[in-house]
């Protein structure tokens, strides 16, 4: 687990002095994702700087990598989980290795199949190669994104990086009005793009080709689509003990100490029971608040008592929870408004005093079903039958009902298609509340101008399977693993999830939708499947996930906070404060549940301040003062 930046220069030449200067500013802004060791390597094409955590074979493993007489250099973030399968394939095909990592298998696997090798790597990355000799620049990254990959084509190259903060202050940047405007619904900014408008990503499952002069050439090598397959449930229950414990294994090879997250629920509770059958004294963390009704700490010490593992808790306050959100934001790059993020970061500090590499339930939700709204398309199967012209009928009806009428919803969702209602685990403002927020709204960039297309591949699929694919394409890469990957890295952990294999999702991807929505619950194959291997009391409570108090926070103690931070963001140019003050009005009022929009909101203006406005100096949100150089300015 590592981090990196690069260039592909659009000239033949070596960078002078002050130029490499401020491309090592730039690798220190992202001292926390390597603090253990950094490199670089320079030609007259390219230019990489790495930053690396030391995982696996510590003492060889240094990067910039380089092979075959220096034909092949490479930097990359992540971990390949099958590097030993890979290299015993390799070595019995002729290949030697000089050290024990598997950097050095990835880039012998490239010269062994070229792009071919980007799909047999069963891991998280982001990687870059530059093949010396066809002067052509590679990159890839995982089939899920787990690893984070970001990309800018500026006057002197294209730049690449693990964090987009290293690419500011190139040549000035400014908000880009549509992530906004989607931001507001999504709650993130959805993939490619992000809140800065020269900087975009590489997606998820594609790896590119660039030569110096010459465009992108964008290939997909891995997509995430669902078969389903009907075989007995005593088939399934056995594929997936047995897919889930090997990835649980291969997921725990590491040359440092391992450790969990643990939560009440059941996919933290899986893998950290599987894990203990390689290491039976593995750490788990858990985190909550002292608010009645919103912590899982008790439960999770329960869960690790009977499973005879050590837990680890850590309490977290109103107070400390606000005080670190500017610190958060910078590390997350662009704003994300799930509260979630703040509780993630604090179980990451409280486990990096133990351990260097954490194991985490991310992804199960997706794969096998897991969320309640996946139980939305059963619930409206009354309106199937319903005539045409009655549903229009119904649909007007629901238009004209007050907002907290009951039925008002029912009707709402049973007379919309499903493309035209579900975005994602997370939909947020409706486009007629962005039209009175935003001082410059869009209407040719409508949410659904980010789902139709996923929506077009899938028309044919189970309702279901429709609304995984949704997810696994936006919320997955674009919140849950964003703040997975960007909370650990703040204090140098590396978090792995065993749920997001590709071997996994081979089994996953094949399942009926009645195994996983059945009997009343979600993930029900999941749940039979991993009955004896974890205690029964986790098995039947209901989902939380990482629940936060904001709804009860902004009527009290976050309130004066609230107001403050409205009042201070110079965001007037992009949205109406009058909006926002009323929806704050309304929800301490209690005559509406605001807190999710308003969160939304705050989180912006959080993001506003800290890298727009400069209100915060960037060295002091460094983790612990680590970096060694000031950010980069233009």
């Amino acid at each position: 687990m590592c981090g990196f930046i690069g260039i592909l220069k659009n000239e033949k030449n070596y960078w002078q002095k002050q130029q490499r200067e401020q491309f090592e500013n730039r690798n220190a802004a992202i001292y926390h994702r390597g603090p253990d060791d950094e490199g670089y390597y320079e030609d007259e094409d390219v230019l990489f700087g790495f930053r690396r955590l030391s995982i696996i074979d510590i003492e060889s493993g240094h990067q910039p990598f380089t092979y075959n007489d220096e034909q092949y250099w490479m930097v990359f973030n992540g971990e390949i989980y099958n590097y030993l399968e890979l290299k015993n394939q390799l070595q019995a095909n002729g290949y030697s290795f000089t050290t024990d990592s598997d950097t050095e298998v990835i880039l012998a696997m490239f010269q062994e199949y070229g792009v071919d090798a980007f799909k047999q790597l069963r891991g998280m990355f982001a990687i870059l190669i530059w093949d010396k000799t066809n002067e052509s620049l590679y990159g890839a990254r995982d089939p899920f994104g787990i690893k984070p990959f970001f990309y800018k084509e500026a006057e002197e190259g294209t730049y690449f990086t693990s964090e987009k903060k290293s690419l500011l202050a190139l040549d000035g940047e400014s908000v880009d009005a549509e992530s906004l405007q989607q931001y507001l619904s999504f709650q993130y900014v959805p993939e490619p793009n992000t809140m800065h408008q020269s900087i975009k990503k590489i997606e998820p499952g594609h790896y590119f080709v660039k030569k110096q002069g010459e465009d992108f050439q964008f290939h997909r090598y891995f997509h995430a689509t669902f078969h389903p397959i009907q075989r007995k449930e005593s088939y399934w229950v056995k594929r997936i003990r047995e897919v889930m414990f090997d990835s649980v294994k291969v997921h725990m090879r590491s040359d440092v100490p391992v450790g969990s997250f643990l939560s009440g629920g059941i996919d933290s509770s899986l893998i950290v029971a599987m894990a203990k059958q390689y290491h039976p004294d593995i750490k788990t963390f858990s985190v909550g608040f002292e608010q009645e009704g919103y912590s899982e700490v008790d439960v999770a010490k329960e869960t690790a008592e009977r499973l005879g593992v050590e837990n680890i808790s850590y309490m977290i306050s109103p107070e400390e929870y606000v005080a670190k959100l500017p610190k958060i934001i910078w590390h997350l790059d662009d704003p994300l408004a799930d509260p979630a993020c703040v509780p993630l970061y604090f179980v990451a500090r409280e486990a990096k005093k133990h351990v260097t590499v954490v194991l985490s339930g991310e992804g199960s939700d997706e794969l096998f079903g897991g969320y309640n709204i996946y139980r939305e398309p059963e619930s409206l199967k009354v309106f199937d039958s319903i005539p045409t012209p009655a549903k229009d009928l119904l649909a007007r009806v629901a238009q004209v009902l007050p907002e907290g009428v009951k039925g008002k919803s029912f009707l709402e969702r049973g007379t919309t298609p499903l493309r035209d209602r579900y975005i994602g685990n997370a939909k947020i403002l409706e486009e007629k509340e962005k039209i009175d927020l935003l001082q410059k709204y869009n209407p040719n960039a409508s949410y659904q101008h980010i789902t139709s297309p996923f929506y077009d591949r899938v028309i044919n699929d189970p309702l279901v399977n429709q609304m995984q694919y949704i997810d696994i394409q936006t919320w997955l890469r674009g919140d849950i693993l964003l703040k997975a990957d960007k909370m650990t890295m703040a204090h140098s952990l590396e978090l792995r999830v065993p749920f997001l294999d590709k071997e996994v999702f081979d089994v996953a991807r094949e399942i009926p939708v009645d195994m996983k929505i059945a009997n009343g619950t979600t993930k029900d194959i999941l749940r039979k499947a991993a009955r004896g291997v974890v205690p029964d009391h986790v098995l039947d409570r209901k989902k939380l996930g990482f629940p936060v108090p904001i709804r009860y926070w902004l009527k009290k103690e976050l309130n004066s906070w609230a107001k403050q931070l409205i009042q201070e963001s110079e965001t007037d140019h992009l949205l109406n404060k009058e909006v926002i003050y009323q929806l704050l009005e309304d929800h301490c009022a209690d005559r509406a549940d605001n807190s999710r929009k308003l969160w939304t909101v705050f989180m912006f203006m959080i993001w506003h301040q800290v890298y727009m406005e400069n209100k915060y100096d960037m060295n002091e949100l460094q983790i612990e003062d680590q970096a060694k150089s000031k950010l980069p300015s233009s």
